[in-house]
């Protein structure tokens, strides 16, 4: 049997959701609220490096977000909270600023991890806040990469992604995870929920690392599954009849429906 969850419980996600919104506000607004940091890059030009990582995505040309893309300090990973968020940075305060001053828009793909034998000089390790850039990110906000590092400031911003909300079924038979992605708005998602096509009832998901989401076991496999998500912002979707009853592991299938 499907383990059901009761509306309460994911009305609960939803209001927790929707708290952590009040939190994000001022960061999503359309304000000149900028806050300051500093910008390194990772990586060379074809983006190789920066494949994979912390949230749990994997060819970020497949899946969409090509190489707009930051790794984030841990103060700004929140434990893989913030994978997905999108954030607009400029280059401020350095001689070596590109002319103009043009931010970039990036999304959180990645943690630049802390490195504790290092209290200084590490620009990862909390509370400081820092972007590791992908090097074609970085080309853009200065006029010479030599420079390794600049000040910088960033703020929260909506993402714009192209198609629904995507999911791709990772694990295997006993244990079957679910990596959520392409998710506009907000970006980020607080909560999960799926139901199986031969039962018809809600199971509340858990966030296993980055944006990978399970119940824990393999009870999905065979089903057909539809999903509702909450994004960091509070708002909710839900997507019927997403992943085909013949699924298979390594596969992604794409909701109709968006933030």
């Amino acid at each position: 049997m499907y383990p059901s969850a009761s509306s309460s419980h994911f009305a609960a996600a939803t209001m927790a959701a929707a708290a952590a919104l009040l939190l994000l506000l001022p960061a999503l607004s359309a304000t000149d609220d900028w806050a300051d940091a500093h910008a390194t890059f990772y990586g060379d030009e074809t983006g190789a490096e920066t494949m994979q990582g912390a949230c749990g995505y994997g060819n970020l040309f497949d899946q969409g977000y090509g190489l707009d893309t930051t790794a984030l300090s841990v103060a700004l990973f929140n434990q893989g909270w913030s994978c997905g968020g999108c954030y607009a940075v400029r280059c401020q305060g350095s001689a070596y600023c590109a002319p103009g001053g043009a931010p970039a828009t990036v999304t959180a793909t990645n943690l630049c991890p802390a490195n504790y034998s290092k209290p200084s000089g590490n620009w990862c390790n909390p509370p400081l806040r820092h972007f590791d850039l992908s090097k074609p990110v970085f080309l853009r906000l200065v006029t010479d990469f030599h420079v390794g590092i600049v000040p910088v400031q960033y703020r929260r911003v909506p993402c714009a992604r192209r198609g629904g909300v995507r999911f791709e079924m990772r694990g295997n038979r006993w244990w079957v995870a679910v990596l959520v992605f392409n998710v506009a708005g907000a970006g980020d998602v607080k909560a999960v929920a799926a139901r199986g096509s031969r039962d018809g009832r809600w199971a509340d998901m858990s966030r296993n690392w980055g944006q990978i989401w399970t119940n824990g076991d393999g009870r999905e496999v065979g089903q057909g599954l539809s999903f509702r998500v909450v994004a960091g912002d509070g708002r909710a979707v839900e997507l019927d009849s997403v992943v085909p009853q013949g699924w298979a592991f390594g596969q992604s299938f794409e909701g109709k429906g968006q933030f």
